[in-house]
């Protein structure tokens, strides 16, 4: 009698990447984005995002398209932040004016709120292959919540993927400072600073995701019952 193998696909890694709807001031930050476009392709990993086609946001998630197709990019953007955060006429309240191209960012998941954003590209993280997790560009006020609060979940217990902060050009010095001040300090337990990790090239964000190892000092909480 014969016998039947079967093969499992294994999952693609997902990185979810938090960053900025704006250039920059300087071409360092579009250059960085771009570079991790190409690291995330080089490892086959796929991307979840906020959503965006302008700023960082459009130029990380446009050029792993071109490498890796649209089946490499989800974006999730919350309804309100359409017109905002999509390059198109914030004037424009017609919803057909906001379509985008699918072959030029992937994949586009428009969302009632922030909530629902977060938490379907957390749960994409969580669900894809070894290597993924969450990496932080250059941005602003969105960009640094999102960072805190998945590095919050972290240390909850509520995920164990890896936290990268991509520090171009030194942008994300003062983050770093105040973590080490936050420990001296007493508001961060020693052996939790490390669920925040640097990495200051595309190269680098990769091996720290592979590498990465959990804090001793996260909490072991139980977030699944009722």
């Amino acid at each position: 009698m014969a016998t039947t193998t079967t093969t499992t696909t294994p999952k693609q890694p997902v990185v979810c990447v938090f960053c900025g709807a704006s250039d920059g001031t300087s071409p360092v930050h579009l250059a960085s984005a771009r570079a991790l476009a190409h690291a995330l392709h080089a490892n086959n990993m796929k991307l979840v995002y906020g959503g965006g086609t302008v700023g960082l946001m459009g130029e990380v998630a446009r050029t792993l398209v071109s490498l890796s197709g649209p089946a490499s990019v989800h974006g999730i953007i919350p309804q309100p932040l359409v017109k905002y955060e999509q390059k198109n006429d914030p004037s424009n309240d017609d919803p057909t004016a906001h379509t985008i191209d699918s072959n030029v960012y992937g994949q586009t998941t428009v969302v009632k709120d922030m909530h629902t954003r977060k938490q379907m590209m957390a749960k994409e993280v969580v669900e894809g292959g070894p290597g993924g997790g969450f990496v932080a560009l250059s941005g602003g006020y969105g960009t640094l919540e999102e960072l805190m609060e998945v590095t919050t979940w972290n240390q909850l217990g509520i995920h164990s993927m890896p936290v990268i902060v991509f520090n171009v050009d030194g942008y994300w010095n003062g983050l770093i400072e105040w973590v080490k001040s936050a420990v001296t300090s007493g508001f961060i337990a020693s052996n939790n600073a490390g669920i925040l990790v640097e990495a200051l090239d595309a190269d680098a964000v990769l091996i720290c995701l592979k590498e990465y190892r959990n804090a001793e000092g996260r909490f072991n909480l139980t977030w699944d019952q009722q």
